[in-house]
């Protein structure tokens, strides 16, 4: 009995001393919180479309322990921002506390309709405060958002079932169905503009025999697991023009994810693929930027299509940051003239299952380092491995690469891989190339590494430093000191006399789509 008398006493005794304790005595804040910011951006988001989270934090640099009586947004329950402190979402938060010496975080979204305002042009700043108690103790954070006005074309979703609208798309002169969610372009949208970014959800077909047409200047977003698709009888005309500042790339056609704050900036698999079927033609890329797909570009088929014209021809172009492959030509029939390629997570260019393939003053580069990749900076060959572990071949009618820099963080950066048949032709050749090739290992041998064979490999330099200014952040020009320097095959740079800056390389033709400038 005395024994449960001692610890009754004790626990009352524990209880009352707790209850008096400094640490549980919260006294109102008195306008000297520390915040992390005074101002947070959240960047530019389309209208009506979520951004990411932003973190603020909230200091209590005190010796007590604190309570806030108020914290609230300064536009309300109308406001397009959305706030959550210390774990609670809302717009109006009483009696917060926080411990002395100690912090909270307080996490902010916005979703907001450009229509709302009073916008003269396609773009509005919105701004808002956090604020933070009342009267004379009253502190506050900003809060900016750029809220950008888009044309969206996406597909359409059935009110009763939610079942989002699917492809069906002209193959072989038929329609097929597909389960890939997106829909044709109407005829009021095979023209893209500069006046307003698009923003496309799903795949954005172009019909049969329809041509879409993208102006200088025009900027394309797509959204996870969207892309284009060029269908037969369709055709690509990008129609980009050199740009005066190469910072903001006015003239140039822009295509990438629809996440347009600097943290998806360069991250790679945002969006799926510019995808051309097979039997679209005069496919025309000139002046793009294509960035942070998951494949760049993939064109099907048609070999020999429209000769001597190709199935696609693409020049003064980028492609950056595939998860897979910059472009990836599979039997198809590819130009290309100053052509940027670099950081891929499998080859920068795919010149698979045979084909057609010629380009010219092109940098082809791989410096991927997000993880292991499979393939080298360029991987020729001539078939395609089915589910049956059998193999397709096809023909290699050419595959001629001039004037080139084939270069990356491995090594290999190419691999020629044939499957011999004497039924399929195999022809191949590079010509003035600076290409990253080291062999001491011997594990590449036969007739495809013989590179004393003129048939196949003519001047090559290589395993020399193409002294690129920064190929990790995609600046792929190359210094005073390069290997590439004054070693280009004068008549292949009469046939693209001026680099992809515009600058005119025929008296002394450097290697690869730059021609090399003095770094300070």
């Amino acid at each position: 009995m005395k024994r449960l008398l001692y610890f009754t006493a004790l626990f009352i005794f524990i209880l009352t001393w707790s209850s008096c304790r400094k640490d549980f005595d919260f006294q109102p804040s008195n306008g000297t919180l520390g915040f992390s910011k005074d101002t947070v951006y959240l960047d530019t988001v389309f209208t009506n479309i979520g951004s990411s989270t932003y973190t603020l934090k909230v200091y209590n640099n005190s010796d007590e322990d604190i309570y806030v009586p108020n914290i609230r947004l300064e536009n309300g329950e109308t406001s397009g921002y959305r706030l959550n402190v210390d774990g609670m979402a809302g717009k109006n938060f009483d009696n917060v506390e926080i411990l002395a010496k100690d912090s909270m975080f307080v996490f902010i979204e916005i979703t907001e309709d450009i229509q709302n305002h009073m916008a003269t042009d396609f773009e509005f700043l919105y701004t808002d405060k956090i604020l933070f108690d009342s009267g004379n103790l009253q502190q506050d954070v900003d809060l900016v958002t750029l809220i950008k006005d888009a044309v969206f074309i996406y597909p359409d979703r059935d009110e009763t079932t939610q079942i989002v609208e699917t492809l069906t798309l002209t193959i072989d002169g038929q329609p097929v169905e597909t389960d890939l969610q997106g829909r044709e372009l109407l005829p009021e949208e095979l023209t893209f503009t500069n006046e307003k970014p698009y923003v496309i959800y799903g795949y954005a077909a172009v019909p049969a025999g329809e041509t879409l047409t993208v102006k200088a200047g025009a900027r394309v977003h797509f959204h996870a697991n969207s892309g284009l698709i060029v269908q037969e009888n369709a055709s690509l005309n990008i129609n980009g023009a050199l740009s005066n500042d190469q910072d903001l790339l006015e003239n140039e056609v822009i295509f990438e994810g629809d996440r347009l704050e600097p943290i998806y900036s360069d991250v790679p698999g945002q969006w799926g693929t510019i995808w051309l079927f097979e039997d679209s033609q005069n496919n025309i890329i000139n002046y793009a930027t294509i960035k942070n797909g998951t494949v760049g570009i993939l064109s099907d088929a048609n070999p020999n299509a429209g000769m001597p014209t190709n199935k696609l021809t693409i020049t003064n172009s980028q492609i950056y940051n595939s998860s897979t492959f910059g472009i990836l030509g599979r039997n198809t029939s590819i130009n290309a003239e100053n052509l940027v390629i670099n950081n891929s997570g499998q080859a920068s260019f795919g010149a698979t299952l045979g084909g057609k393939y010629n380009v010219t003053h092109s940098t082809i580069a791989n410096y991927w380092d997000s993880s292991f990749r499979q393939f080298p900076a360029l991987l020729i060959n001539n078939f395609v491995i089915n589910a049956d572990n059998s193999a397709t071949i096809a023909d290699l009618t050419e595959a001629n690469f001039n004037n080139c820099i084939i270069y990356g963080n491995d090594n290999p950066e190419l691999i020629v891989d044939e499957i011999e048949d004497a039924s399929v032709v195999f022809n191949f050749k590079l010509t003035n190339c600076l290409l990253r090739f080291d062999n001491s290992s011997g594990n590449f041998d036969g007739d495809n590494y013989d590179f004393n064979n003129i048939n196949h490999y003519e001047n090559i330099i290589f395993n020399e430093a193409p002294n690129f200014r920064a190929p990790f952040e995609n600046d792929l020009i190359i210094g005073e000191n390069s290997a590439a320097n004054g070693q280009g095959n004068a008549t292949f740079a009469t046939q693209v006399p001026n680099d992809i800056l515009g600058i005119n390389r025929t008296a002394s033709p450097d290697l690869g789509a730059y021609q090399h400038v003095i770094f300070e």
